[in-house]
This record gives structure tokens, C-alpha cells and sequence, in this order.
């Protein structure tokens, strides 16, 4: 049995390394012979799929940003498309990367009308959709929508697609995370060190516009704060020289790490992060954060005036309930000052640490129980199993 898978960005490579593993299980007790290859990063490839090209280095938010990866991204579809073409998988599942997917999706039902599409956790389409365009081509290149948000799971199914919520990946991905105690220990910080989890890139557009500020806070903190120390998970290792770089040309106490996420998260007293999966990891760690967001400015103008570009929440914490359970700071709010003060509040208001971290857990309630990927695994292979049988 073979499997296509296509993703991209940090992200999408973490959910589909969890999603591969899941079906790598149900293959094994089902006594399957199971072939998994995509379109992912190295994530995937250690869980067990066979790279057919890196997409993680190639994602970008915003209009201007995306330019510089049209073409890597156009060369990449092509292999996919030969790919699908030349060796028919049983199935083909989609996870979140709207245009490029779109892109996928529509070449499959154009030219291999017969293969199950099954699309794992949608795009955001029921967030921020600027044209109903992208929904209808969501909706008809899928034979089964698996959500991850009861929210993403009502707006599709409403639009007429055949939709499944199987609960957040992430809830299962916790389960491997370590305590506070544990997290702290490994990392050698001492109980009176102030720990401050720094998160400011994992796309090349946001060393450019993110990172300077969310640096600059920090510098701002230090000297308030003499017992803090800063720890930064690397996202790409091609981010790596130009993190120290910025770390030494703000003067930073802080500690760059490759492949202890999670040992940083789980140990923070606080995050500033920028806004994407992570915020949602820190949640479920019970972190306090301060997310921060900003594009180009031509980017942010377009969007405004031209796109009437709007939406109520960027983060996935808010997005889950639609309630302002952390800070967010996007574009022109995305000063330093600003990330301060809330960084601050958070660290030394007791009762604001506490709201927030009644938000989480009512929030929680939302993601659904641990699971999420073996029931993911399960719908897909069901659809492979019904595509077989007709």
C-alpha cells in the first residue's frame, strides 16, 4: 500500500513526522505493507517517509515574502505531479499549505480523478479567507476533510464537504514532553534563574521583520531583569549563524539549542514567540507568552487597503475558543515596548499568570482527547479501504 503525502514549512513537517508514525502503527497491526513518500522535511524522514523534496525551507507568510519561493516551489509540484502520474499511490493526504496544495489537489482531480484526497488539518480558510474561491477548491478536492479545530470542522462541513474532527496532534505530541522539573534540570537552569523561551523564526522572512524586535524586547528585559537568561530553540540550521549573530549584536544572555524544543518550552517562565504551532505547544505546557507578528510593509498596506484583509485572532490559543487568551502584537503593534510591558505583566502579575493559565485549560476542552494522530490514521486508511473496494 502506498501513501502520498504533501506539507511544508517546520510545521506541517512536525505534523506530518506524527502522522506517518501513526500510520506506520496501524499498518503494523493490520499486518500492511505500508510505503509512505511526500513532500516534507526531516521530521518526516526519520518517522519513515521517503523525501521526494524539502519543502520546509520554502515557506513564506505574505505576499511580497513569497516571491523569492515561487520557482523552488513551482519545481517541487512538478516532481509531486510525476510523481503521482508515474507510480499512483493508494492515497494522497493533503496537510495545511493552502497554495501549494491547491496546486496538488487540483492537478489530481483534473488528471487522476480516481484517488482519495483526504485533507489533514485544512488551511485556515475558516479564519481569514479572503475570497470563497479558496473554500470551494478546498471542498472539492477533498473526499474527506479531517479537522483539528471544532471550529475548522463546522465551517467545511457547512460548505458542503465530507468532514471528520479528529482533535488537535499536538495534545498527543504533550504526552512526550517533559515536566518543569525535569525540563529545567536537563537544561542546567538554577531555580532562581529567570528562563525566557525566545521563538522568533522558522521562515526566512521572519529573521527580517520579527527577530530584530522580539531581540530588542529582550535586551529591554535584561537590563530590567539581571537573574534572566534566554533560551532559543533553532528551527533550521540554516537559521543558525544568523540567530548568534543577532544574539552577539544585542548583547543576550541567552543559549541556542538544536533538537530540545520541547526541554525549552517546558522549562520557561515565559515566552515572546511568533505566532504559529508553537504557540499552541506552549499552552499545553502551561507557558505564559507574548506573540508577536509582522510581514513586509508593502505586505501589511496591500492587505489593509487593497484586500480588506481582517481577522480576529492569529494565534492558535485564541483561534481554538475566538477568545484573547494571550497577548498578540501584530505588525504595527509589534514594538518592543509593547512586548515588554505584556512580557512583564505576565512575569510579575500573579493574577494575570493566572488568567492566563485558566484560559489554557479551558481551552483544552476544545482539542479533543489524546488520539488525535491514530484516529487520523485510521480515517485515512478507511478512505484508502472504501476507494479499493469500489
Amino acid at each position: 500500500m502506498k501513501i502520498f503525502i504533501s506539507t511544508g514549512e517546520v510545521s506541517g513537517d512536525l505534523q506530518g513526522s506524527l502522522l506517518v508514525a501513526a500510520l506506520k502503527r496501524y499498518a503494523v497491526a493490520a499486518g500492511l505493507e505500508l510505503e509512505i513518500t511526500g513532500l516534507g522535511g526531516p521530521r518526516m524522514a526519520e518517522a519513515g517517509a521517503t523525501i521526494l523534496g524539502d519543502t520546509v525551507g520554502i515557506g513564506s507568510m505574505g505576499l511580497i515574502e513569497s516571491v523569492p519561493y515561487i520557482w523552488p516551489t513551482i519545481k517541487v509540484q512538478q516532481k509531486a505531479k510525476q510523481y503521482l502520474k508515474n507510480f499512483r499511490p493508494d492515497a494522497v493526504v493533503l496537510i495545511d499549505y493552502l497554495t501549494p496544495n491547491l496546486g496538488i489537489g487540483s492537478y489530481i482531480r483534473r488528471c487522476l480523478p480516481d484517488f482519495p484526497v483526504v485533507w489533514y488539518i485544512a488551511p485556515q480558510e475558516w479564519v481569514w479567507s479572503i475570497s470563497p474561491r479558496n473554500t470551494d477548491l478546498i471542498v472539492n478536492i477533498s473526499d474527506k476533510i479531517l479537522a483539528i479545530f471544532p471550529e475548522e470542522a463546522s465551517y467545511y462541513r457547512e460548505k458542503g464537504a465530507e468532514v471528520s474532527w479528529v482533535g488537535h496532534p499536538l495534545v498527543d505530541r504533550m504526552q512526550s514532553a517533559p515536566s518543569r522539573e525535569v525540563a529545567r534540570k536537563t537544561l542546567g537552569i538554577v531555580p532562581e534563574q529567570v528562563s525566557i523561551a525566545l521563538i522568533p523564526a522558522s521562515r526566512h522572512q521572519e529573521l527580517k521583520y520579527l527577530m530584530p524586535v522580539i531581540f530588542e524586547a529582550a535586551q529591554i528585559i535584561q537590563a530590567k531583569l539581571p537573574e534572566v537568561h534566554f533560551w532559543i530553540p533553532l528551527a533550521n540550521q540554516a537559521f543558525r549563524s544568523k540567530i548568534e549573530q543577532a544574539i552577539e549584536n544585542y548583547g543576550l544572555r541567552a543559549t541556542l539549542l538544536e533538537n530540545q524544543t520541547l526541554e525549552i518550552l517546558a522549562a520557561a517562565d515565559l515566552a515572546i514567540a511568533k505566532s504559529g504551532t508553537v504557540n499552541l505547544e506552549l499552552a499545553l505546557l502551561d507557558v505564559p507568552q507574548v506573540v508577536a507578528y509582522r510581514v513586509s510593509p508593502i505586505t501589511a498596506i496591500i492587505a489593509r487597503h487593497v484586500l480588506k484583509f481582517s481577522i480576529p485572532f492569529m494565534s492558535p490559543p485564541n483561534l481554538v475558543q475566538m477568545k484573547p487568551i494571550v497577548p498578540e502584537l501584530l505588525q504595527d503593534d509589534a514594538t518592543a515596548e509593547n512586548i515588554v510591558n505584556h512580557a512583564l505583566e505576565l512575569l510579575q502579575n500573579a493574577d494575570r499568570r493566572q488568567q492566563t493559565l485558566a484560559g489554557y485549560r479551558e481551552m483544552r476542552e476544545s482539542l479533543g482527547d489524546v488520539g488525535a494522530c491514530d484516529r487520523a490514521a485510521a480515517e485515512i486508511m478507511k478512505n484508502v479501504k472504501l476507494n479499493t473496494a469500489s
